[in-house]
């Protein structure tokens, strides 16, 4: 690792979900100094490299305030990954406000929030990379349909900034992590998890390993912008 990956500086939100916690491991591995976002608990002790901040992603001002202590403590944002995320399945014609508003609102809005805070740091900086967590779920699923439309309105969020920013050379991509074990598909049965599975090419569902190297990696590119990366092998487009 050169001195200046270990220079590095990420914004992990919802890093104490499944997913979370192998993109803060996976950063950390590669040199990363990281922001661990948190919601309820945190993930592990400070270190000299992991930060745990306690996060609501939907809140602006403790947004601010975390990104204001981040500068003040690192010196800049060199990538924000938005990985917070909730779901509250049920068909449409039975979905309270509440649940729709709350899995858009930390979905979407905190992707939106978050990477408004972090903006102007790396618009001074000339140099940043915000990767969104969206889904596969954006194509539209039966009894999702708070889920989706977060979820595509992210991959929408990501390509309007893409061109937005490119020119101050900020990238903003979106990733289509699959299906993972993770605590979000806990309850998905033993016959959702093999059609899931026999979906892809491979016949097999995706690791949060693999997803958060790949994560890493992305974060480290220099000339890709605006693009959905589907990470599992389910052919075809995300629309």
């Amino acid at each position: 690792m050169t001195s200046d990956q270990n220079s590095k500086v990420v914004l992990i939100t919802g890093a104490a979900g499944g997913l979370g916690r192998g993109l803060v491991a996976e950063f950390v591995a590669q040199g990363w100094r990281v922001v661990a976002a948190y919601h309820r608990s945190a993930i592990q002790e400070e270190t000299d490299q992991i930060w745990p901040a306690k996060l609501d992603v939907t809140d602006r001002d403790q947004i601010q305030s975390v990104v204001k202590k981040l500068v003040a403590r690192w010196g800049r944002v060199d990538s924000l990954v938005n990985n917070a995320g909730v779901n509250a399945d049920g068909l449409l014609s039975q979905m309270s406000d509440d649940d729709w508003d709350r899995v858009v609102d930390v979905n979407l809005k905190g992707a939106f929030l978050c990477s408004q805070a972090v903006l102007p740091t790396m618009l001074k900086q000339r140099d940043g990379h915000i990767i969104n967590v969206a889904s596969f779920a954006a194509r539209g699923q039966r009894g999702q349909a708070n889920y989706a439309a977060a979820k595509a309105g992210m991959i929408g969020l990501t390509e309007s900034l893409a061109k937005e920013v490119g020119s101050r050379n900020i990238r903003v991509n979106a990733i289509l992590p699959g299906v993972l074990p993770t605590p979000m598909t806990a309850n998905l049965t033993e016959a959702q998890l093999n059609e899931l599975s026999a979906a892809n090419a491979l016949r097999r569902l995706n690791s949060v390993t693999e997803v958060a190297r790949f994560t890493a990696f992305l974060a480290t590119t220099q000339n890709i912008s605006g693009q959905v990366f589907p990470l599992d092998s389910r052919i075809g487009r995300w629309t």
